[in-house]
């Protein structure tokens, strides 16, 4: 009885090994991705469109209250 729950408990603890193991591999794959060059260069882009969008929206919104 005893070997049989070492036994589950050392099955569980290899899952989850396995399971962390994995996460940390798709974790690793994400952020060599969003690194790569041309993913890379397009965030950069998108966040630069962006601020000026924020900043044309903002200067709209104190030129209407003015």
């Amino acid at each position: 009885m005893l070997d049989h729950h070492r036994d589950a408990a050392v099955q569980a603890e290899r899952r989850l090994e396995r399971s962390v193991a994995a996460a940390l591999r798709v974790i690793a794959a994400a952020h060599d991705e969003r690194q790569a060059p041309p993913v890379s260069a397009a965030r950069r882009r998108l966040s630069e469109v962006y601020g000026a969008t924020r900043l044309a929206r903002r200067l709209e919104q104190e030129r209407r209250t003015a």
